[in-house]
């Protein structure tokens, strides 16, 4: 084979290649694109959560309608742009998608805002007719109170009550269907008080039910027991964790208490004996200002005889004088007259009285001990030197 041939052959490979490329990319596009446009089918066909427009009697204004559902609005909610929308549509709208449905302009679920007041009013008078209109029903009243009605509506289908039953009926015929139910309870006619199912009613055993019933009442009243039992000994342990902890703050109190009460003693103690030598100091003040007092008094005549012996004394001086004079001029003289002026001199002294004429007075107890005190000294100088004097 030339080479020509081999190398023609090997670009048209390589261009079939590139082709299945291509066209492989464009179905994955294009599945992508498929898909993107099923979500969006899929989203407008479950916000359709409005109000269906063929139950309302009369007239609706567009206005009233949802963008995105094309129903009577239900819960409605208004954007920047005054488009109106149901709460559900254009919540799962703006899941994939952040414009306006109807304008496309830009929109984010915090810009939304309830709807004018006007509108509100012209809402609510709208007559519709009963969800249950299909069963029977043919009540018609506002939009306002419709809920109202549907929830006491007697065509509406509710499930049974009983136990296990899964059937559903109309709320006027749930009475009727409970009399007939399989599922339906009574009371035991032995008056053990269970309620068996009817379709139990054959199998029931009191006896066995009760046993059963007190097997379930006594595990129960253990686990409360047990749950007591923690719950108390957790609250022990913490006031006993909380009394350890007040009995050292107490300890530690009435150890500073103690301190303090030493403390206090020991400056009370000291304070009394201080008060004891105050008052014995004062007891001793005492008696040595009495017996001053005693002594001024037995002094008081003396001081009165010293008195009126004072001009003899100073003519006596006077006297003495003179004659010391007559003496130094004429000695002889002197010797002979200073024997009468002696005697004279030396009797003065004798007239007066002397210490030994006053009677003592006799010890007072502790005496003794207080001779050896500075004040006692003192007292005694003072004395002495007193009866000197005199």
């Amino acid at each position: 084979m030339p080479v020509e041939w081999r190398v023609i052959g090997a670009q048209k490979q390589r261009t079939r290649n590139i082709e299945e490329e291509v066209n492989t990319a464009v179905c994955c596009c294009m599945g992508v694109w498929l898909f993107l446009l099923c979500m969006d089918l899929c989203v407008c066909v479950c916000c359709r959560m409005g109000y269906d427009l063929e139950r309302f009697v009369g007239y609706v204004n567009e206005g009233l309608l949802c963008c995105v559902c094309r129903d009577v609005l239900e819960r409605p909610l208004q954007a920047p742009c005054e488009h109106a929308y149901c709460d559900a549509c254009i919540s799962s709208w703006l899941i994939h998608h952040h414009s306006c449905p109807e304008d496309r302009l830009p929109l984010d679920i915090s810009t939304l805002r309830p709807l004018h007041r006007y509108m509100r009013n012209d809402l609510s008078r709208l007559q519709i007719r009963c969800v249950n209109s299909g069963q029977g029903c043919d009540a018609v009243c506002c939009l306002e109170t419709v809920h109202t009605h549907e929830d006491e509506c007697p065509f509406t289908f509710i499930s049974c009550p009983s136990t296990g039953c899964l059937v559903q009926v109309e709320r006027r015929g749930l009475e009727s269907h409970l009399l007939e139910c399989e599922f339906r309870s009574r009371a035991c006619p032995s008056g053990c008080g269970h309620t068996p199912l009817s379709v139990n009613q054959s199998q029931h055993n009191c006896v066995a039910e009760l046993r059963t019933e007190l097997e379930l009442l006594r595990a129960e009243m253990l686990g409360k027991v047990e749950e007591v039992r923690r719950e108390m000994e957790s609250r022990l342990d913490s006031q006993r964790r909380h009394m350890v902890q007040k009995e050292s703050l107490l300890k530690s109190e009435v150890d500073d208490l103690k301190g303090q009460v030493s403390r206090v003693m020991c400056d009370v103690r000291a304070l009394l004996g201080a008060e004891r030598l105050r008052r014995q100091e004062l007891a001793e003040a005492d008696l040595e200002k009495r017996e001053l007092l005693e002594m001024l008094r037995s002094l008081q005549p003396c001081r009165g005889q010293r008195n009126k012996d004072e001009p003899f004394r100073g003519l006596h001086q006077e006297d003495g004088t003179i004659r010391s004079q007559h003496q130094v001029e004429h000695p002889t003289r002197g010797l002979l007259r200073a024997g009468p002026t002696q005697a004279s001199t030396q009797s003065l002294p004798l007239a007066l009285p002397t210490p030994a004429l006053y009677p003592p007075t006799p010890p007072l107890p502790g005496e003794g001990s207080r001779k050896a005190c500075p004040r006692r000294l003192t007292l005694d100088c003072i004395k002495s030197r007193e009866v000197t004097v005199i």
